[in-house]
């Protein structure tokens, strides 16, 4: 039997590529090219350690553990140990999944594709059965089309009231975009004009906000603040302060701004909300950074600009 060691490598380095980007939109974490690629050649690199004198690494268990852990971090970094775990768990899933595709249309059409110590193999005289490679290069792609769009089929119909949604707000020539997490809990509303209020990340879009603003909404007393501060910003006519209530705790109140423009865009259209206030968070709304704005569904009410395809 013949092996071309560069042909291996290649096609498990273009799987590890796909299996990564598979668990990236599993999690619907942004991905990271450069990350990705670098993560996939470390995972590749098992294919070279079986005939080097670090093969054991290569077949033990615990060797292949740390490699796929490795990638994982590599692939999307460290937050906290929880999130790592679900990348880990996430990548081993979607392994699962397109490999048992695999697996099952093997045994399908009788190809003759191999595993050796977890590398996937083709085998015959020298370069391999016809039908196995065509198998292995066709099959594999379209197995893991078949795995992303039904993972994507798991996810309940838009729109629903716990999804992310992109947001853009324009405050005269300043315009941000933030990632969006539409909430059901949250009804707060300004007492006065009775606008939705969503509620974002003061110290995420600080860049955006005048200094002056971001550290009277980053007080503990807003109130206060505002009553001792002599300081003048170019926002100031658009400042509203909106009360709210916790368990716990007396009434508090929440430094907002009036935006010029707000636009909401989902899967499938994009909204240009008719009135709402932003409130300025002063704790961060996601300790790994998956959304950094809360959307009020009435929100969603908005004109229907145009469709996203």
């Amino acid at each position: 039997m013949s092996i071309y060691l560069d042909v291996i490598w290649l096609l498990n380095f273009s799987f590890d590529l796909l299996l990564l980007l598979l668990t990236a939109i599993t999690l619907k974490r942004k991905v990271f090219k450069l990350r990705i690629f670098f993560a996939s050649l470390l995972g590749s690199s098992i294919v070279l350690m079986m005939f080097s004198p670090f093969a054991f690494i290569a077949v033990h268990p615990f060797g292949k553990l740390a490699i796929s852990l490795i990638m994982v971090w590599v692939a999307f970094g460290f937050k906290r140990f929880s999130y790592l775990f679900q990348g880990l768990l996430t990548f081993y899933f979607v392994t699962f999944v397109v490999g048992g595709g695999m697996i099952g249309a093997h045994y399908f059409i009788q190809s003759e594709v191999n595993y050796v110590d977890g590398i996937l193999m083709t085998n015959s005289t020298g370069f391999g059965h016809p039908i196995s490679w065509i198998f292995v290069l066709i099959g594999f792609p379209v197995t893991w089309f078949f795995s992303r769009k039904r993972i994507e089929g798991i996810e309940t119909k838009k729109i629903h009231f716990e999804q992310l949604v992109t947001v853009t707000i324009k405050v005269d020539a300043t315009q941000f975009t933030l990632k969006g997490l539409i909430d059901s809990g949250n009804q707060l509303v300004d007492p006065i004009t009775r606008s939705p209020v969503m509620i974002i990340d003061t110290l995420t879009v600080q860049d955006y906000i005048p200094k002056q603003l971001v550290e009277l909404a980053l007080q503990d007393d807003v109130m206060k603040s505002i009553s001792e501060s002599n300081e003048s910003h170019p926002w100031e006519h658009r400042v509203r302060i909106i009360p709210y209530r916790v368990v716990g705790r007396d009434n508090q109140f929440l430094l907002g701004f009036k935006p010029d423009e707000v636009w909401i865009e989902t899967n499938d259209e994009k909204i240009k909300v008719q009135k709402t206030i932003v409130g300025l968070n002063r704790t961060k709304l996601s300790s790994v950074d998956e959304y950094t704005c809360i959307v009020h569904p009435k929100m969603l009410q908005g004109q229907s600009i145009q469709s996203v395809s």
